[in-house]
């Protein structure tokens, strides 16, 4: 029986990578975190071409949701949404939620209502495909550091979601938290909501901590977190 070698090597490879999951907390931390960031590059990959025949639109948020859903089941983590009947409105409105992590994108994506796009930082946009096709979704793009461009932006965003009867989705704080306290709030989401004459839902996701942690390196899945849309 001849047995190659670099089957062996490859065999030994992953038992040795099954291994280091199931009792490195560490390895199955930067693992899992890896596999989240692996997969949206991926099926961005996939979906530019489909996005490009459609053209920049809102509607391919819908392309972007389907392939991100599943990603919870893969990794694990169990979502309980509260309160999603707050979200059956017919007109547009400004959704505010708190920001921890790339996590959050599993909750979103999960409650997120038809002719929703993003309010998000511009370097979004030189993440390679990513950017593609966030920028094919419709999100918008603000310079955090140029005050006077993200007004008009923002101005020319709440006359848009008016005319074209969307919803858009904005990460108040800014930036990633990667803890239970939720940093200052910008005003942006709110000028938004004033200019459009348009309600603000805001959505509450519970602390990670307790299966998510980037300085313990912990990313489990044995708690069941909530993600409450709350008015």
């Amino acid at each position: 029986m001849v047995l190659s070698l670099g089957l062996v090597n490859i065999f030994l490879f992953f038992f040795a990578a099954f291994l280091l999951y199931c009792y490195s907390n560490i390895f199955r931390y930067y693992f899992r975190i890896h596999y989240l960031n692996g997969w949206m590059l991926l099926w961005s990959i996939v979906l530019v071409p489909v996005m490009v025949l459609r053209g920049r639109n809102v509607a391919n948020m819908r392309l972007l949701r389907l392939v991100m859903l599943p990603l919870k089941y893969i990794l694990g983590i169990k979502l309980n949404v509260r309160g999603a009947t707050n979200l059956n409105l017919k007109g547009p409105y400004v959704m505010v939620a708190n920001h921890q992590s790339n996590v959050d994108f599993l909750g979103m994506f999960q409650i997120l209502p038809d002719r929703c796009t993003l309010i998000v930082k511009k370097e979004i946009l030189y993440y390679f495909t990513i950017g593609m096709v966030t920028w094919l979704s419709g999100f918008i793009f603000i310079d955090r550091k140029n005050r006077d461009p993200t007004i008009k932006i923002m101005s020319e965003a709440a006359d848009t979601m008016v005319r074209d009867n969307l919803r858009l989705w904005i990460f108040p704080e800014g930036t990633r938290s990667y803890s239970s306290t939720i940093l200052p709030f910008k005003t942006g989401a709110f000028h938004l909501a004033v200019k459009a004459q348009v309600p603000i839902i805001p959505v509450v996701m519970s602390c990670y901590l307790p299966f998510f942690n980037t300085k313990l390196n912990k990313f489990t899945t044995d708690i069941q977190r909530d993600i409450p849309p709350v008015l």
